[in-house]
């Protein structure tokens, strides 16, 4: 029973860091970008890709793996509805996560490049439009996926 409650741990940690580093990263990148200051944007961007990569990439490689343990260790399956909704919202999720990465780093770059220049250019703010519409079913099938763990409707 041990090692199953050490996966159950280290799922719901990885679940944990997914939506507090999501939705820490969305405020933080929300506040830089009302600011139109262009070096707080880039400082603040450079923090956000570099989190993106330090706690986000770790979590979404790790929940998987520990996915598939607990499925083992419970002698649970695939076919189960709550399961499959999961796995499916959860490519869904990382559909829109890894452009919003490249996205990221786009505007870190676009806003270093205006600290020396007059303004932000257009194509900032373009990225910046995607980049918020790509959280929102980003972030919400993370939200979901939360909600069919803890009440495994079907």
């Amino acid at each position: 029973m041990m090692p199953y409650f050490v996966f159950k741990f280290l799922h719901v940690l990885g679940a944990i860091t997914i939506l507090g580093t999501g939705s820490g990263i969305a405020f933080f990148m929300l506040m830089a970008h009302r600011s139109g200051d262009a070096a707080f944007i880039a400082r603040t961007a450079g923090v956000v890709v570099l989190a993106d990569m330090l706690f986000t990439l770790t979590a979404v490689i790790l929940q998987p793996v520990t996915g598939a343990a607990l499925m083992w260790l419970s002698s649970r399956g695939i076919d189960e509805g709550w399961l499959a909704a999961s796995l499916v919202l959860y490519v869904i999720a990382g559909l829109f996560w890894v452009p919003v990465i490249f996205m990221q780093i786009e505007m870190r770059d676009l806003a270093r490049a205006a600290e020396k220049a007059a303004a932000l250019p257009p194509r900032y703010f373009a990225l910046f439009r995607r980049w918020f519409a790509f959280g929102i079913p980003g972030f919400g099938s993370v939200m979901i996926i939360l909600w069919l763990m803890i009440a495994k409707p079907f």
